[in-house]
């Protein structure tokens, strides 16, 4: 099972990627009389990843294997950095977001629950997965939150985050840049 990573390693972390099913949702469709897809997302996931943007000062990012026009919106919301939908190489798709957003692999945390995460998993300095995540995962990642996916998995890891970095709950002031590096 997954252990505490060290200090010094979350507060490392510059880049948070997310895989959208299962992760920042609990892994369920929905569908309306004309076909439409629908997601449902937990507010203080979001609560938590505006905080970590704001006062940690941690870039954003979503990587899904379905289109990412159904969670856009709720991207923008969050402003989220960058979202690649449709990505069945999830490895060098993590790869490619690092890269556009100029931060390193060593300095990059993945969150997914999936078999299709591994690649991307294997590939950041801190891995990270729902507890509800598939066994494959859970035995792989250097995290597992205690909370379930779309139910405040993703909101764990922000404070987890923040705790190392500014900590938790962070200060009422006015953020100050946090310094990149």
């Amino acid at each position: 099972m997954a252990r505490h990573p060290p200090r010094a390693l979350l507060r490392s972390i510059r880049l948070v990627v997310l895989d959208v099913d299962g992760t920042l949702t609990d892994g369920r469709l929905y569908y309306g009389k004309e076909g439409e897809a629908f997601k449902a997302f937990d507010v203080r996931d979001g609560h938590g990843l505006r905080l970590l943007n704001l006062y940690g000062g941690v870039k954003l990012a979503a990587l899904t294997g379905r289109r990412a026009d159904l969670i856009e919106q709720r991207c923008r919301e969050l402003s989220i950095d960058r979202v690649v939908g449709s990505s069945r190489a999830k490895g060098k798709a993590i790869e490619q977001i690092a890269a556009d957003l100029g931060v390193p692999l060593q300095q990059t945390a993945y969150m997914g629950d999936d078999v299709n995460d591994l690649p991307a998993l294997r590939k950041v300095a801190l891995s990270c997965a729902p507890r509800d995540a598939a066994p494959e995962v859970v035995s792989e990642v250097r995290w597992v939150s205690r909370r379930p996916a779309g139910h405040g998995a993703v909101r764990e890891l922000c404070e987890l985050l923040l705790a190392a970095k500014v900590g938790w709950p962070p200060p009422e002031e006015e953020p100050k840049p946090v310094p990149q590096g």
